[in-house]
């Protein structure tokens, strides 16, 4: 199958990387219901608290604006003075609540999708101004779930208004027995009272919306089994090269391998189908090291270097497969097999010595295995 073929039905939940990539290119879900809710939930709040600030403040301005003395009237510079000082005073009188609903605006986003910033998401794309694509978006699921929303909300809004008015009902027609004081601050009361109850009521969109944007944007994400294998390629690699270089490492292990059998003090085999190559020397050695071994063919050519340097070859099937199961290349040998190799090696240092005509031809002893260790 060719790759990128998108007739592939997209049925595997996406990978990190995707997850990844779509985040750098600004695809993320979001929900503007829950970030509305939020701005609109906090502004109700925070007028309910910072009211008498704003309250203060105003008063403040109108009584310094409406005592102004005539001779001042006329004078430019003043009037610049007091402007500027009812500006500051509105400023200040406002400003708990303008940055309470900056920090929610900021906020709002985080809630879903955390924080992010792609420039990608800023560049142009013909996507957005393709007529199909418009179509599609026009009439596609989502569009259909924003009409929904649309209603949904107005709805909501309207029943809530109707539900409030009623339950107020009689505090809203009593207002004009009450003082002048008296049923201006219940009637502010009342007012932010059904602001703060409308706000809330904007939650019951979001509660529906936000489940509805993570499953929207993890059916965009998904992913075909072509796509996985694919980027399994782009990310690993392919398997052929893969393959290639597992080849070339092998080979090259294998050819330092053969390089210290000829350094090797004694190669045990099989005879035929194991060899392994030891060596020792008593100078920060505490046991005796296995520099090579094989099977079959690279046992074989075990034995033709070791013959072609003069490496003493030992015939032991036993020890060569307790050797060769139990002991990596480069490592020592297993302590159960101390006794048996140090038999190895004082008959191989006798068989020197014989060829030397330094002794008598040693009898190949029988070297012992220790049950736990054999293979």
């Amino acid at each position: 199958m060719a790759e990128g073929d998108n007739s592939q039905e997209k049925t595997e939940e996406p990978t990190p990387k995707r997850l990844q990539k779509a985040r750098e290119d600004g695809q993320i879900p979001r929900s503007k219901e829950l970030s509305t809710s939020l701005v609109l939930i906090v502004g109700a709040l925070s007028l309910w608290v910072f009211g008498g600030i704003i309250f203060n403040g105003a008063k403040k301005i109108f009584t310094s604006n409406f005592t102004i003395e005539r001779e001042l009237l006329f004078d430019d510079k003043q009037m610049v003075i007091h402007l500027t000082s009812a500006a500051l005073e509105a400023i200040l009188a406002i400003s708990p609540v303008m940055f309470a609903l900056v920090l929610a605006a900021i906020l709002g986003p985080l809630a879903l999708g955390g924080w992010m910033f792609s420039g990608k998401s800023l560049l142009p794309k013909l996507s957005r101004i393709s007529p199909l694509s418009g179509f599609k978006r026009m009439f596609g699921l989502k569009s259909l779930v924003e009409l929904l929303k649309s209603w949904a909300k107005v709805l909501v809004i309207a029943a809530c208004t109707i539900l409030l008015f009623f339950s107020l009902e009689n505090s809203i027609l009593y207002l004009n027995q009450e003082p002048d004081r008296q049923a201006i601050v219940h009637a502010v009361d009342l007012v932010m009272l059904g602001a703060i109850v409308l706000a809330i009521s904007t939650l019951l969109i979001s509660i529906i919306d936000v489940p509805f944007q993570i499953y929207d944007f993890t059916k965009k994400m998904k992913m075909s089994l072509q796509e996985i294998k694919d980027e399994h390629k782009e990310t690993e690699g392919k398997p052929e090269v893969k393959q290639r270089i597992r080849r070339l490492q092998y080979e090259m292990s294998q050819r330092r391998m053969m390089e210290d059998v000829q350094g090797a003090d004694v190669v045990i085999t099989n005879p035929t189908h194991y060899a392994v190559a030891l060596k020792y020397h008593g100078e920060g050695m505490e046991a005796p090291v296995l520099v090579a071994k094989g099977v079959d063919e690279v046992a074989l050519k075990i034995r033709e270097i070791a013959k072609a340097h003069q490496v003493p070859i030992i015939e032991s099937p036993a020890l060569a497969r307790s050797v060769y199961t139990y002991t990596r290349i480069g490592k020592e040998i297993p302590e159960g097999l101390y006794v048996a190799i140090a038999q190895v090696l004082a008959y191989v240092y006798q068989l020197n010595q014989y060829f030397k005509g330094e002794g008598p031809r040693p009898k190949q002893p029988v070297f012992p295995v220790p049950p736990n260790l054999r293979a």
